[in-house]
């Protein structure tokens, strides 16, 4: 598939964790998600995806997730109308084959690095990178979930029901240990290395669920926070990245106060 097309205005969504909590509280962020592209859509805005817009997600050769039906169907016609929306997986969302892209994403597992505007961005979820030039180690646990020998031997283990099963407990469990450090230092510190040494302008990332933006005098970092809970997210637009949250009674974007 070609590379997404990315141009302004475009809505950038991280931790959505679909899937990882009650009936009720599912079928809400599925909603509003929903709602959130139908006002993308109305607003020409384009839409990218940063990681773990679900709680848990594991294809099997002969098995694709229930979870988030609805929701994917409504980015299949959004990306047929829209083009094809960058989704970089995350640590909850990476045991992907051909389902996303069945659905039109433009599937990463790693980073993205493009520029808009005239500002060179990385793109990333947050939980490490693969590539040690990158100095963001993934821990141990995080590998070990997007090894490949992995994934082939648990899944030839467990049926399909049971390994998405125990996937789905196993999601809910690590997501309350989801931040490394509470207030974010580690990706702060790690995103201003990275700023002050490469010519980077803006690097956007979610996975430590804290909200937040940092200017340094050689680039900025924000932090996505969550769908789920703060409703934040990233726009961009006229060459200025905001934080911002889903207003979802008044169905629009409003600044978000940190």
């Amino acid at each position: 598939m070609n590379r997404p097309i990315l141009e302004q205005p475009i809505l950038f969504i991280s931790d959505a964790h679909l899937g990882g909590f009650s009936e009720k509280e599912n079928k809400r962020i599925e909603t509003e998600l929903i709602q959130l592209i139908d006002y993308c859509e109305r607003e020409n805005i384009r839409i990218a995806i940063l990681g773990d817009l679900f709680d848990y997600w594991m294809e099997y050769p002969d098995h694709t997730p229930k979870v988030g039906e609805k929701l994917l169907d409504r980015f299949d016609a959004f990306n047929r109308k829209m083009g094809p929306a960058l989704y970089i997986t995350g640590n909850h969302d990476n045991w992907t084959r051909e389902h996303f892209c069945e659905r039109g994403f433009y599937l990463e597992h790693e980073q993205y690095i493009c520029s808009l505007n005239g500002t060179k961005m990385m793109l990333l979820h947050g939980d490490g990178l693969s590539n040690s030039e990158h100095k963001l180690p993934r821990p141990r646990m995080h590998r070990l979930l997007r090894n490949e020998y992995f994934l082939r031997v648990y899944q030839a283990l467990f049926s399909s029901k049971t390994g998405i099963g125990v996937m789905k407990h196993f999601s809910r469990f690590t997501r309350s240990f989801n931040s490394d450090d509470e207030d974010g230092k580690k990706l702060t510190n790690w995103a201003r290395q990275k700023l002050r040494s490469t010519d980077i302008d803006l690097i956007l990332c979610g996975h430590d669920h804290v909200p937040r933006c940092k200017y340094f005098p050689f680039g900025t970092y924000i932090n996505l926070g969550t769908f789920y809970r703060h409703r934040s997210m990233v726009f961009y637009n006229n060459g200025t990245p905001s934080l911002v949250f889903w207003a979802h009674k008044m169905e629009s974007l409003q600044k978000f106060e940190q």
